[in-house]
């Protein structure tokens, strides 16, 4: 779809609007694509909130394309260590690599060029050649598409390939020759912000004399809601295994969920088996082990995007058997202290937390 004057009207309208309101930023304050294109990748799934502190200790370790390429996968992944979804950390790390040794260490400044590199969708690359490089390419992630659909008044979420298509469509349709980044960054600030998902402030809005939702008066009816996948609940046991000042840790393995990380040993509970009876099992078939349960250490709860795990952590003592892992990568006896080497699930960072404030190792 081509630029109509209407387009044009309200690309000026939101340009003046970001100029005057959007946030600060640090990847607002540079050009740079490598530091744009981590940004983008923080980003995914993840508020700015939260993103910031690990984007400014991020660029502290990796500045520069070359230094991600040149680090090691465990030091990588520990910057990332909370963030979840590490696939993202990885496809980084992988194609920064690639971005050195095809590229001479300069992400690429084509469409098709940077969508070959591991972990760049169609989105990101839209980001980083619009914002870094001031090419006329349109984005559409969450607030985008919710923008896009009010605007013209789309029954549309994205949910399938022609909805999709259609508000791809749609947001070139806005996009002017110049300032194309800062007008892409102005629709993911105005959704963001003010054209919120309930509740919109259509009021502050620069652009409500265009949109469609607007005038119908029922901003909250577009986009359609997409159905959600059920929500599974799963309870898990995790021994905190100690011997001689040490506590025991294994490597999941590296082509499986959170492939890679470190963590406590352990596994789900099985129907009509308490947490107890699930971890001295659990270690059984896991270590060849037969443990012996101190004390319960916590119990925490923590949230995937489809799965709402209880987890229970007990300090334990190896009471007979040889210790033969066979479900991890490696294994290691780590002191207390020396913990926060190793990168661990979410969780498990909680219950490190407390060995290490309250162990005395």
């Amino acid at each position: 779809m081509k630029p109509t004057p209407k387009s044009k009207t309200i690309a000026r309208a939101l340009l003046a609007w970001f100029d005057a309101e959007r946030r600060p930023m640090p990847w607002r304050e540079t050009r740079d694509p490598y530091r744009i294109w981590v940004s983008e990748i923080m980003l995914q799934q993840t508020q700015v909130k939260t993103v910031i502190p690990y984007y400014q200790r991020w660029i502290a370790s990796f500045p520069t394309v070359e230094k991600l390429a040149r680090a090691r996968e465990n030091t990588v992944l520990k910057h990332w260590e909370g963030l979840g979804y590490y696939s993202r950390a990885r496809n980084l790390h992988r194609a920064a690599k690639e971005v050195v040794r095809e590229h001479d260490g300069r992400v690429p400044d084509t469409l098709d060029g940077i969508l070959s590199l591991p972990g760049i969708g169609r989105y990101t690359a839209g980001a980083v050649l619009s914002i870094a490089y001031n090419q006329p390419v349109p984005v559409l992630d969450g607030n985008v598409k919710r923008v896009v659909s009010r605007l013209f008044g789309l029954m549309e979420n994205g949910a399938t390939r022609k909805s999709e298509t259609r508000l791809w469509e749609h947001a070139g349709s806005l996009l002017p020759a110049t300032r194309p980044g800062d007008f892409n960054q102005s629709l993911m600030e105005l959704g963001a912000t003010v054209c919120l998902p309930q509740n919109p402030m259509c009021l502050l809005c620069p652009i409500a004399k265009h949109c469609e939702a607007f005038k119908q008066g029922e901003p909250e009816r577009y986009p359609p809601p997409k159905q959600q996948p059920e929500t599974k609940k799963i309870e898990v046991s995790a021994a905190i295994i100690q011997k001689e000042g040490k506590v025991f840790i294994q490597q999941r393995p590296r082509d499986g969920l959170m492939g890679g990380l470190w963590e406590f040993p352990g596994g789900k509970r099985e129907k009509k088996e308490n947490p107890e009876d699930c971890l001295i099992r659990e270690i059984q078939e896991e270590l060849g082990v037969t443990v012996a349960i101190r004390e319960k250490l916590m119990t925490l709860k923590h949230a995937y995007t489809r799965f709402r795990v209880t987890l229970h952590a007990f300090t334990c003592d190896i009471e007979s058997g040889r210790l033969r892992p066979t479900h991890c990568e490696r294994w290691r006896w780590v002191r207390h202290r020396d913990l926060d080497k190793y990168t661990f699930p979410a969780a498990n960072v909680k219950i490190v937390k407390h060995l290490k404030e309250n162990g005395s190792s």
